[in-house]
């Protein structure tokens, strides 16, 4: 992954020194993340944020397509939600949401396809797909785990926590021209990991230290991440015009 993302960032690179302009976003919005725990989709969705700064080579004779770089933080992970229930009427009387939540910074390139402007020329649709980086910095497992000392294993260790994972992003979305180089756009993502967040072999004949029971067995474990992003951003043109 390394290899590919260190000979992708090189030619995108040699692009974008090459394009004519540059656009540079800024961009933010809510995340739905989602889990994959030991290859098991029953986790419920985490709704988070995130924030980005990308730049994109624009031609200013062809703008159909461009590449881009990206630099943004996300929250990525899952949640369990324990709903309680009134004994005697069985009316809901409330929710507790615990979120197993992964600070990433991610970094990606990838390619971006334009298709013509409307009438008006002031809307262009997209579609993007690009390869991803990303670094988890901090994250609530030790949180989670110094409140279950009775039940080791059922939460993550951070032991097991990889820093560096690897993924690709596809979406789409519009832009919009509020003048000639200031304009918006807005896009959904989904950003899938190809690597996990989390890894552990199993362990075996763990000590119950607060019942006293016989001893058990915490299983392998593997955790992959996946989002689902809506951003709305900024667009600030950077035009350059040859003059003979």
């Amino acid at each position: 992954m390394r290899i590919i993302l260190s000979f992708f960032f090189c030619w995108v690179s040699i692009c974008l020194l090459q394009a004519q302009s540059t656009a540079y976003v800024l961009q933010f919005g809510p995340t739905a993340g989602l889990q994959k725990w030991d290859n098991s989709s029953g986790r419920e969705p985490m709704f988070q944020y995130h924030g980005a700064v990308a730049m994109e080579s624009i031609n200013n004779e062809d703008m159909s397509g461009s590449f881009y770089m990206q630099l943004g933080y996300h929250v990525k992970g899952s949640a369990t939600r324990y709903r309680f229930f009134n004994i005697n009427s069985g009316a809901p009387s409330g929710t507790v949401t615990e979120r197993f939540k992964f600070n990433n910074f991610s970094f990606a390139l990838g390619f971006k396809q334009r298709f013509k402007e409307n009438s008006i020329g002031t809307v262009r649709y997209f579609y993007l797909g690009g390869l991803r980086a990303d670094y988890t910095y901090s994250t609530n497992i030790d949180e989670l785990n110094a409140n279950n000392n009775c039940n080791p294993g059922f939460y993550p260790f951070m032991v097991g926590v990889q820093r560096w994972m690897g993924g690709f992003t596809l979406g789409g979305g519009l832009e919009l021209d509020f003048s000639e180089l200031v304009g918006a756009q807005i896009q959904l993502t989904v950003n899938p990991d190809v690597t996990p967040q989390y890894r552990s072999n199993a362990v075996n004949n763990v000590i119950d230290t607060c019942f006293n029971g016989p001893n058990f067995n915490i299983p392998e474990r593997r955790i992959r991440n996946t989002t689902v992003e809506l951003s709305v951003g900024l667009r600030l043109l950077r035009k350059v015009v040859v003059v003979d």
